[in-house]
């Protein structure tokens, strides 16, 4: 049963532009997810009246930043120059709500350039000792704090349908956010998630307290990125893999109960979404989940950027989630949707999986064959479930 369809938004897209709700609410959707907090990027407004770019040229968050309730803190966001008083959100909101739709907040929590390269100890920190300075490390308790004064701040500016909680655990070496010259190396899936393992102050007190040598970590880590065969746990050793696996998968955990802890204490009826991996090592805006989705989260949405993986995803996900917590699919609709039998049998298979939810990327970059792609994909979807 189809139960959610979420359109994706950024803030900008409602600023000066009139008839973006109203194209909004025309495509069949439930919701529309606004960023309330975003990483630096250059995106394209194809059907923006004024502009055909905006560049968003730090991290920034789009609602007002208080100055008591950021007090002490060492990360504090920052603003964007255009929206210096911190109310495109709520402008935003205000425009969709009055098109019928629901809005949540999406919260980009961990990926932050600006204030990473300001904190580099509070950053991810790879086994050679490169630091990833888009990625702060929510072992250290000071990110902790940040991301949950982020999502208590965005949820007290505006009443909201509900969260969309993104980067919510450890980012790793992808989704840098700048030019990426990293595929020459040729790394494969499983050398990538060796690099994705942290090894900043506040991990390594982690891996002492569970009696992991940090040192000899490191060292298995730097030769299993180069090795270029097996599994992590082959790389790693069984032994070894499994637990760094419980530490790695207990940060992203922690993080997660925090915030939904702190969400349902602005509010306890908010709905709560997480993008999530069922991969033990994954990092990035789909962090781990394992070993289990946990209570308070209504609902977990698979990564199907790359539609084949999508069934397999979207299943893995349905065994770590509590009955009743949905199960969405995250379509990036830019490319690989094609009006034929193959996107109507996708979609069928992401049905049969167990997909109650579909979240769609995204409202503002997409163009008129764009959008026009997300409305087949609605209408197709919302056909194959009425069948079912």
């Amino acid at each position: 049963m189809l139960k959610r369809l979420v359109g994706y938004a950024y803030a900008w897209d409602y600023a000066g532009d009139a008839a973006a709700a109203p194209r909004a609410a025309t495509l069949g959707l439930g919701s529309v997810a606004v960023a309330a907090s975003y990483h630096a990027t250059r995106a394209a407004t194809p059907l923006h009246p004024a502009h055909r770019l905006h560049d968003a040229e730090h991290a920034a968050c789009y609602v007002p930043v208080r100055e008591q309730a950021w007090r002490g803190h060492r990360l504090v966001p920052a603003v964007p120059s255009w929206d210096p008083d911190g109310a495109s959100l709520a402008s935003a909101r205000g425009q969709l709500r009055g098109q019928g739709l629901e809005v949540e907040a999406w919260i980009v929590l961990t990926h932050n350039s600006a204030l990473g390269r300001a904190h580099p100890d509070l950053v991810v920190q790879n086994a050679f000792g490169d630091i990833y300075p888009y990625a702060l490390c929510p072992a250290a308790a000071d990110v902790r704090e940040y991301c949950l004064t982020l999502a208590e701040e965005v949820l007290r500016s505006a009443p909201m349908d509900g969260v969309v909680l993104e980067a919510c655990g450890p980012m790793g070496i992808d989704h840098a956010g700048r030019h990426e010259k990293t595929e020459f190396a040729e790394w494969d899936e499983v050398g990538r998630a060796l690099l994705s393992l942290c090894f900043c102050q506040a991990c390594e007190d982690r891996y002492a307290a569970a009696g992991v040598d940090s040192d000899r970590l490191a060292q298995v880590v730097r030769e299993g990125v180069d090795s270029g065969s097996g599994t992590v746990e082959d790389r790693l050793g069984d032994g070894l893999a499994a637990e760094v696996a419980a530490i790695r998968t207990g940060i992203a955990r922690q993080l997660r109960e925090l915030l939904v802890a702190r969400c349902r204490s602005v509010d306890s009826s908010i709905r709560i979404t997480v993008h999530g991996s069922s991969d033990p090592w994954a990092t990035g805006s789909f962090a781990t989940v394992q070993p289990a989705v946990g209570d308070g989260v209504d609902g977990v949405v698979a990564s199907c950027w790359d539609p084949p993986a999508g069934s397999r995803r979207i299943k893995d996900l349905r065994t770590l989630a509590a009955p009743g917590t949905e199960v969405g699919a995250y379509l990036r609709l830019d490319r690989g949707w094609p009006s034929d039998e193959t996107t109507d049998r996708r979609l069928q298979e992401y049905l049969l999986s167990g997909m109650t939810e579909l979240h769609l990327y995204h409202l503002g970059l997409l163009g008129h064959h764009g959008l026009a792609t997300m409305r087949r994909v609605i209408e197709t979807t919302s056909e194959l479930a009425a069948r079912a």
